[in-house]
């Protein structure tokens, strides 16, 4: 007898609860239960076909009879865990065809609209004026090859301020709601889910938010600002902390004078309403890389100089942007701004060429 080696344990007050992660299946365990697992954990070997609290470990999967070989996994457990924990979209039954997959999907989407969409957070954020950006100018006329072959990481930048016509732009084509693509939805789609970004989004649900970091925008008095992509508008949301820019991203000082950033956000409420499963958590990081990707080939084509990092000290993050304990979480960053180019700050390559023959 063994235990299942996809368990992790959750304390929860009377009792525990028992979570077979690879499996997608959880038991709530009292104190009867939880005492004689703790047992069978210091050995397995005491398993008792007579006692009917083993035989339902056995046959839930707390328990198993067959071996387990656990994969080379070379990282730390709880990234295993993430990982093993959204594999797999538990269904119920997997549609064999077009037809059956139809039905499927329409019945899915049918049910999730007899309950509302989560409230939208920016009607709160409001509470200041908006500030109106100016129309976004279109781009240069160079290629997307073009700018897909210059994006490069900087991180040594000028400081130099960046213009309130380019960051509406840059908000624009990366989390606006497009109105070129008003007449491209498709009458199926449902009320409240028809806006339209330049980047693929899981549902339609447009689950990932912006927050600009503001340093030297002209125009623009520095600050934290939330984005309203239905309005192509700004409203302040904090004062810049007294820290320099790098304490807010693990310490990555070279970033300091950056005129401009985007902290990306996910709305995990939105994506838990349409997919109520742990893989739901994979799509709001592919959504922010999307986003990412997309801010830095605008922000290349402008002709600035683009960073990114997914290193933030998160608590300090959350409470700038007042997220505390909240559905929305901050999940990464992009900025970008005048740069001389150059991927390595001179206090590296500094360090870099102490050790060099002259």
């Amino acid at each position: 007898m063994q235990i299942n080696p996809h368990l992790f344990i959750l304390p929860r007050t009377p009792g525990q609860i028992v979570w077979d992660y690879r499996n997608h299946k959880q038991f709530e365990l009292n104190l009867e239960y939880s005492t004689r697992l703790a047992q069978l954990t210091d050995n397995p070997e005491a398993f008792d076909n007579n006692n009917i609290i083993d035989i339902q470990l056995l046959e839930t999967g707390i328990l198993t009879t067959s071996t387990q070989s656990t994969s080379e996994w070379g990282w730390d457990e709880l990234s295993k865990i993430f990982h093993i924990g959204t594999k797999n979209i538990p269904c119920a039954y997997t549609p064999q065809n077009i037809h059956e997959w139809s039905r499927h999907y329409l019945d899915h989407c049918n049910d999730v609209l007899t309950s509302n969409a989560p409230a939208s957070g920016l009607a709160q954020r409001a509470a200041s004026e908006l500030i109106n950006l100016p129309a976004p100018s279109g781009l240069p006329a160079d290629s997307l090859v073009d700018a897909l072959v210059l994006r490069k990481t900087c991180r040594s930048f000028t400081g130099k301020a960046a213009s309130l016509g380019d960051i509406s732009t840059l908000l624009y084509l990366s989390l606006g709601y497009l109105k070129e693509r008003e007449g491209d939805v498709d009458e199926t789609v449902a009320e409240g889910l028809s806006a339209r970004r330049s980047s693929p989004s899981g549902g339609g649900l447009n689950a990932c938010e912006g927050f600009l970091h503001v340093q030297n925008v002209d125009g623009l008095a520095p600050g934290l600002y939330a984005y309203h992509p239905t309005d192509h508008a700004l409203s302040f949301v904090n004062t810049l902390p007294a820290a320099p820019l790098g304490q807010l991203l693990c310490g990555q000082h070279f970033i300091n004078n950056l005129p401009v950033g985007l902290f990306i956000t996910a709305r995990f409420d939105k994506l838990w309403w349409k997919y109520q499963h742990s893989r739901a958590y994979r799509m709001a990081y592919v959504e922010a890389g999307h986003i990412s990707q997309t801010f830095q080939l605008v922000a290349t084509a402008l002709g600035l100089g683009t960073w990114l990092t997914g290193a933030l000290t998160d608590d300090q993050v959350e409470t700038l942007l007042g997220l505390e304990e909240s559905a929305e979480q901050p999940l990464f960053f992009v900025g970008c701004g005048q740069s001389d180019g150059q991927v390595m700050c001179k206090e590296l390559k500094a360090l870099l060429n102490e050790g060099r023959p002259q």
